[in-house]
C-alpha cells in the first residue's frame, strides 16, 4: 500500500477545469427542488413534515427538500443501528478499510459535482469548495490506513509464561452531528472514522447543509457499504438530535459546531439514563476566537497575505478563522497601510461566479447577527473598512475591520463567525502573547516573526491546539496538522491525526497463560572417532 499523501487541489487557472466546473454548476442547478428521503437500513422514509435547504447567494431559492425527522424516526434509526452493529463489529478491519477507499475513489470521480453542491448550498467559493472535497477524500484515505494500523494492536511487553495483547474494539452506535461550514469534509471525516472503527452511525446533518449530506449518503450506497451501517436522518436538532443524545443506547456522540450546542450535548450526555450501561463518550470540536500575532520583526508582506486569507476566507466562517489580529505597536501603521487595501479589494457576490472571493454568510439569522456585531464594533473600536451589507440578492456582508480594539471588548472576546476582524495593538511581543491568551477558547493561532527566541516562546506559551508559525492559521491538512483545540474549543480530538481513531474504540488488554517456556533439550556431544590401527 502506498503511503498517505494529501489530495491535490484543482487548478482553476486552467481553462479546461473552469469550463468543466461551469458545466457542472449548471447541471446541479437544473436539479434544484428535488426531494430527498431519510435512509434507515437502506429503506427510504418520507414524512408529512418537511423542510428546505436554501441557496444563501439567492434569497428564497430552494436547493432541495428534506424530511423533518421526529422521535419515532430516531427510535427506528437506533433500532437498525443497534441490530447492524451485532455483525458489523466483527467485520475485518481490512474489509471496513476497503469501503473507505471505495468512497474516496467515488468522491474523486464526483469531485466537481460535490463542489458545486457546496457552492450553492453553503456559499463556498470554488477554491474553498474544492478544498473541502479534497479534505473529505483525505479523511477516507487516511482513516482507512489508520484502521489497518490499529488492527495490529498495541505493542506490549511480554511477561514470562504469557501471551500479552491489546486490541481496539468498537463502541456501538455513534451519533454524528456535523456542521454546515465544512459540510462534506467534517461530515465525511466523523462518519467514516466511526464506521471504519467498527461502529454503526446515525448521521444527522446540519439543517443548513443536508443537500451535501444526501450526496455523501449516495456515495456510501454507491460504495456498497452494508445497509444499516450508516443511517441518514436529517431533521431539527431539538427533536431528533436531543432525543438521540439522551438515548440510553447511544454509545458515542461525535459533534462539531458551536460552543453553546456542544456544551448542551456534553450536559445531556453526562446524565445517565435508565438502562444505560456505559459512560457516553463525547467528541466535541467547537468554536474559536483565533488570533494572529504580527511581531515587529515579521515579514510584513507575508503577514498581510496570511491575515487576509485567515480572516476572510469563506467569509470568516471557519472555526479556525482569524478574528483577532494583534499587531506590535511599532509596525501597526505600516501593516494596516498595506493590509486594508487588500481587504477593500475583495470581491463579494454569488460564488457560482469564479471571480467572487467572498460569498454570503450562511443564512438570514447569521446575516442579522453580523450586522448587530458591526454596530457593537462601532462603539468598541474604530471602523476601518466594510461595516455594511454588500450588493446582491443574498446574505452578503462586506469584509469588515475594526482597529484599536480593547482586549475586553465583545468583538475581541466573543465568537462572531463571520467576516469581522478586530485589530488590537500590543506594546511588545510579551504583551501580544498575553492578549492572544486572554480568551476562553484555544483552537488555532499564528505568529509572524523572524526571531527564533520569540518563536520558541510562542511554542511554549501560545495556548492553542493548532499553532502556526509564519503562515496562515487556517487550512489544516489531514495527516499533517491534526486538528482540535483546548478549553471551550472542544475536547482536542485531533481529527486527521494518529490518535483520532482511538476515540472511536475501546482498548481491551488480554493476558493468555501459555506456561513456562520449555528449554530446548541439549544435543549429546558427538563421540570422538576411534583411530584405526594400521
Amino acid at each position: 500500500m502506498k503511503p498517505f499523501k494529501p489530495e491535490k487541489y484543482t487548478d482553476f487557472s486552467k481553462p479546461a477545469n473552469r469550463k468543466l466546473m461551469e458545466k457542472t454548476l449548471a447541471k446541479v442547478a437544473s436539479e434544484f427542488g428535488k426531494e430527498y428521503s431519510i435512509i434507515i437500513g437502506g429503506e427510504r422514509v418520507k414524512l408529512a413534515k418537511k423542510f428546505h435547504s436554501y441557496n444563501p447567494s439567492k434569497k428564497g431559492e430552494i436547493v432541495a427538500t428534506f424530511q423533518k425527522a421526529d422521535e419515532a424516526t430516531a427510535e427506528k434509526a437506533m433500532g437498525v443501528a443497534l441490530k447492524t452493529f451485532e455483525s458489523w463489529r466483527y467485520t475485518p478491519a481490512k474489509v471496513r478499510a476497503g469501503y473507505l477507499f471505495k468512497v474516496a475513489e467515488i468522491m474523486r470521480k464526483r469531485r466537481h459535482e460535490l463542489s458545486a453542491c457546496m457552492i450553492y448550498e453553503t456559499g463556498k467559493n470554488w477554491l474553498e469548495a474544492d478544498a473541502d472535497v479534497a479534505e473529505a477524500i483525505d479523511f477516507c484515505d487516511y482513516y482507512a490506513r489508520e484502521a489497518l494500523r490499529y488492527d495490529k494492536g498495541a505493542k506490549l511487553i511480554q511477561y514470562p509464561g504469557e501471551r500479552d495483547t491489546q486490541t481496539y474494539i468498537p463502541l456501538g452506535v455513534c451519533l454524528v452531528i456535523p456542521p454546515w461550514n465544512f459540510p462534506l469534509a467534517i461530515l465525511a471525516g466523523m462518519t467514516t472514522a466511526a464506521f471504519v472503527a467498527g461502529n454503526t452511525v446515525i448521521l444527522k446533518p446540519s439543517s443548513d447543509s443536508p443537500f451535501i449530506g444526501a450526496k455523501f449518503m449516495e456515495i456510501v450506497e454507491q460504495a456498497q457499504v452494508p445497509v444499516g451501517v450508516v443511517n441518514f436522518m436529517p431533521g431539527p436538532g431539538a427533536l431528533a438530535g436531543d432525543y438521540l443524545v439522551r438515548h440510553p443506547k447511544t454509545r458515542l456522540i461525535a459533534f462539531t459546531g458551536s460552543k453553546s450546542v456542544g456544551l448542551h450535548i456534553v450536559e445531556l450526555a453526562g446524565k445517565t439514563q435508565p438502562g444505560q450501561l456505559w459512560i457516553k463518550r463525547v467528541i466535541a470540536e467547537m468554536g474559536g476566537k483565533d488570533a494572529i500575532i504580527v511581531d515587529s520583526e515579521a515579514d510584513i508582506d507575508s503577514a498581510v497575505y496570511g491575515a487576509r486569507v485567515s480572516a476572510f476566507g469563506y467569509q470568516g466562517q471557519k472555526c479556525s478563522a482569524c478574528s483577532r489580529l494583534i499587531l506590535d505597536d511599532r509596525i501597526y501603521d505600516k501593516f494596516m497601510a498595506k493590509f486594508i487595501p487588500t481587504v477593500e479589494a475583495i470581491k463579494v457576490g454569488p460564488v457560482k461566479h469564479y471571480e467572487n472571493y467572498m460569498g454570503p454568510v450562511i443564512n438570514e439569522s447569521a446575516y442579522h447577527s453580523m450586522l448587530e456585531y458591526i454596530e457593537i464594533g462601532k462603539k468598541e473600536g474604530r471602523l476601518v473598512c466594510g461595516g455594511e451589507p454588500a450588493e446582491g440578492d443574498g446574505w452578503f456582508i462586506r469584509p469588515t475591520v475594526f482597529g484599536d480594539v480593547d482586549s475586553k471588548a465583545r468583538i475581541f472576546q466573543e465568537e462572531i463567525f463571520g467576516p469581522i476582524l478586530a485589530v488590537s495593538r500590543a506594546r511588545d511581543y510579551d504583551h501580544a502573547i498575553e492578549l492572544v491568551n486572554d480568551t476562553e477558547y484555544g483552537l488555532t493561532g499564528a505568529v509572524y516573526t523572524k526571531n527564533s527566541r520569540k518563536i520558541e516562546k510562542a511554542k511554549r506559551e501560545f495556548f492553542v491546539g493548532n499553532l502556526y508559525i509564519n503562515r496562515k492559521c487556517t487550512g489544516a491538512l489531514v495527516g499533517v496538522h491534526p486538528f482540535g483545540g483546548f478549553n471551550m474549543s472542544g475536547t482536542d480530538s485531533k481529527a486527521g491525526g494518529p490518535d483520532y481513531l482511538m476515540l472511536f474504540t475501546q482498548a481491551k488488554a488480554i493476558a493468555e497463560y501459555i506456561g513456562p517456556k520449555k528449554k530446548a533439550a541439549k544435543k549429546p556431544a558427538p563421540k570422538a572417532k576411534k583411530r584405526r590401527k594400521k
